[in-house]
C-alpha cells in the first residue's frame, strides 16, 4: 500500500501529464494559426481574405487566452491540493453548523462545504468571464452583453449552481450512508431520475430564466419547418426563437423533448431577416413619432445581402435537415445510454474505494472520511486517465454522428443549402478553417469546415 504522500504525487503527476498533453495539442494549433496567414487554396472561394484574417486574429486571441487561463487553474489546483484548502473549508464548514445548531450532521456540512467552493469557483474564474466577454468577444463584434445584463446572467447562474448543490447533496449521501453494499445502484437510479428531469423541465423552466423564447410566426419559414418535419416523421409541436443575440452574435439550432412531444429551437442570429416582435413594436413606435419628418433612404455597405448575417430560409432548412438526422438517428438517445452506462461504472468503483482511508489522509482528512470528499477525490482526481480516454473515444463518436447526419441531410435533397449554410456559419462565427490534424482529433467533436464539405461533395 502506497503512502499518502506517494499517492497525492502519483495523482498530481497525472493530472499534469494530462495538462502537458493538451498543452502540446494547444501549441500546436497556435503554431498554425500564427504562420497560415493567406488563404490556403482549398477555401479559396469559399472564404474571403479579409473574413479569413479576421477569423485568424479572433481564433488567436481565444487560444492564448485560454493558455493562459488553463495555466492558472491548473497551478491554482496544484496548490489548493497541497495547502490542504478542501480540509480547511470542511472545518470552517463544521464550523458554521455546529453554530446554528446541526452540530456536525454531515449533510449540512457537505451542503455548506460544497456552496463555499461552489463561491470560491466561480469569484475565480469570474475575471476570465469578464475578460472572456468584454474584451476578446468585444473585440471582435461578437459581445452584445451590457455590463448589467452581465451582472444579472452571472448572478442567476450562480444561484441556480447554489440550488442544485443543496437540492443534489442531502439524498447522495443520505443513499451512500443508508444503501448498504450495493448504495452505488441506488445511487444511480437517482441520477438517472434526476437527468430525466431536469432534461424535462429544463428547456421550460430553467432556461426562459436566461432568454427569452417565442414561437416562430406564422409564415414561408414554419411553413416549410412543418412540412419538412412531416416528411421525416418527426413529432413536432412547437417551433421557437431564442433572442441569443441579447447575449452574443454566435448562432445554434437544436430540438429537444421526450417521445411525441418535440420541440425545435432556432437562434434568432441563425435567421437573415429575423426581427423580434420587441424591436418591432419599438421601430413602429419610433416611426410614428417620427411620421412628419420625410427623408431619404441611405445605403450602407452593410446593407447588401451579402454582409448580412444569418442563413435564408432553406438554409435553415438544411441546418435543421441536419438535426433531425441526429433523432433520426437516435444519436441524442445513444450518447444518453452511454453516459448512464459510465456513470454506474463511475458510481460502482466508487462504492469499491471511499472506504479507503488513505485517500482522504492523502488530500489532508486525518480523522474523517466525509461522503462527499470521497466523491470529489475519486471521480474527479484518481480517474483522470480515464476521463482523459473516454473524453477521446466521445469525441470520436460524436464525429461520427455529425457526417452521418449531414449525410440524412443530403439524402433529403438538402447537400447544396447545407454547403451554403456553413460556410455562412463559419464565416459568421469567425471559425478558423485550418486546423492541425492531432488537435483537431482531440478536441473537435464536430468536424473542421472543409471535412465536412468534402464529405458533402462525395457522391454514392
Amino acid at each position: 500500500m502506497p503512502s499518502e504522500t506517494t499517492l497525492l504525487y502519483c495523482i498530481l503527476f497525472m493530472t499534469w501529464v494530462e495538462s502537458s498533453w493538451n498543452f502540446y495539442l494547444v501549441f500546436r494549433q497556435r503554431s498554425v494559426l500564427k504562420t497560415t496567414t493567406n488563404v490556403p487554396k482549398d477555401l479559396i472561394g469559399i472564404m474571403p481574405n479579409e473574413t479569413f484574417s479576421k477569423a485568424r486574429l479572433y481564433n488567436l486571441d481565444n487560444i492564448t487566452f485560454g493558455i493562459f487561463h488553463s495555466l492558472f487553474d491548473n497551478i491554482l489546483g496544484t496548490l489548493m491540493i497541497i495547502l490542504y484548502v478542501m480540509p480547511a473549508l470542511w472545518k470552517y464548514s463544521i464550523g458554521i453548523s455546529t453554530k446554528f445548531g446541526f452540530s456536525e450532521s454531515e449533510i449540512v456540512v457537505s451542503i455548506i462545504f460544497m456552496l463555499m467552493m461552489n463561491t470560491l469557483n466561480s469569484l475565480l474564474s469570474l475575471p476570465f468571464s469578464i475578460y472572456s466577454v468584454f474584451v476578446i468577444e468585444e473585440k471582435h463584434g461578437f459581445n452584445k452583453q451590457t455590463p448589467g445584463f452581465f451582472v444579472k446572467d452571472t448572478l442567476k447562474a450562480y444561484f441556480l449552481m447554489q440550488f442544485l448543490i443543496v437540492l443534489l447533496t442531502s439524498p447522495i449521501i443520505y443513499i451512500v450512508k443508508a444503501g448498504g453494499d450495493y448504495f452505488f445502484i441506488y445511487l444511480w437510479l437517482f441520477a438517472v431520475f434526476f437527468t430525466l428531469f431536469f432534461m424535462t423541465i429544463y428547456p421550460e423552466v430553467i432556461a426562459p430564466i436566461f432568454d427569452k423564447y417565442t414561437p416562430l410566426e406564422e409564415g414561408e419559414l414554419r411553413t416549410k419547418i412543418e412540412d419538412l418535419a412531416a416528411s421525416v416523421g418527426f413529432p413536432l409541436k412547437k417551433i421557437y426563437v431564442v433572442e441569443g443575440s441579447k447575449r452574443s452574435a454566435h448562432s445554434n439550432a437544436y430540438f429537444y423533448g421526450f417521445f411525441n412531444n418535440k420541440r425545435i429551437v432556432i437562434f434568432d442570429t441563425l435567421l437573415k431577416d429575423y426581427v423580434s416582435s420587441d424591436s418591432r413594436n419599438v421601430k413602429n413606435e419610433t416611426s410614428n413619432e417620427n411620421e412628419d419628418v420625410t427623408e431619404q433612404p441611405t445605403k450602407s455597405p452593410a446593407s447588401n445581402e451579402e454582409d448580412k448575417k444569418g442563413c435564408t430560409n432553406d438554409e435553415v432548412l438544411a441546418v435543421l435537415a441536419h438535426e433531425l438526422g441526429h433523432w433520426k438517428g437516435n444519436h441524442v438517445l445513444k450518447q444518453m445510454i452511454l453516459s448512464q452506462i459510465n456513470l454506474f461504472f463511475l458510481f460502482m468503483a466508487f462504492s469499491f474505494l471511499f472506504r479507503y482511508g488513505i485517500i482522504y489522509r492523502a488530500f489532508g482528512f486525518q480523522d474523517s472520511q466525509p461522503v462527499i470528499i470521497g466523491l470529489l477525490i475519486i471521480l474527479q482526481f484518481i480517474f483522470t486517465p480515464y476521463h482523459f480516454i473516454l473524453s477521446f473515444l466521445i469525441t470520436l463518436l460524436t464525429r461520427k454522428y455529425e457526417f452521418e447526419a449531414d449525410n440524412f441531410a443530403k439524402a433529403l435533397g438538402k447537400a447544396e443549402y447545407l454547403r451554403k449554410s456553413l460556410i455562412k456559419l463559419n464565416k459568421d462565427n469567425l471559425s478558423f478553417p485550418v486546423y492541425d490534424w492531432l488537435y483537431s482529433t482531440f478536441n473537435h467533436s464536430h468536424p473542421p469546415l472543409l471535412e465536412r464539405l468534402k464529405a458533402l461533395n462525395k457522391t454514392e
